[in-house]
């Protein structure tokens, strides 16, 4: 009957670095929502200050904004700014925390 636990000293360490490589793994993407959601924020009230002021003030926009369209031109540019700042954050913490860094010049 095969075991799940590792029996060589070998093994136990493949598994404590299989162990380690998962808890960075997860926190560099914890680190990437965090980023992407400040970044979807600050993005949704950038984007919703001039996209609100000019469908109440310029006549072309009050006659082809409505607020279905006010609503999608906010949603997906804080939906772009998440996930663009979410990935680059996790390709710079993998680049950061990778193994072969030391083997390759930078």
């Amino acid at each position: 009957m095969a075991k799940n636990v590792a029996e060589s000293p070998l093994e136990r360490s493949s598994l404590v670095s299989l162990d380690q490589r998962l808890a960075m793994a997860k926190r560099c993407s914890y680190d990437g929502a965090v980023a992407g959601a400040k970044a979807a924020v600050v993005a949704g009230f950038a984007a919703a200050v001039p996209t609100i002021a000019s469908a109440r003030k310029l006549s072309w926009a009050k006659a082809n904004l409505n607020p279905t369209a006010q609503a999608l031109i906010i949603s997906t540019v804080a939906g772009a700014a998440y996930f663009i700042v979410a990935d680059k954050t996790v390709l710079k913490s993998a680049r950061k925390n990778s193994f072969n860094q030391a083997g390759v010049g930078a």
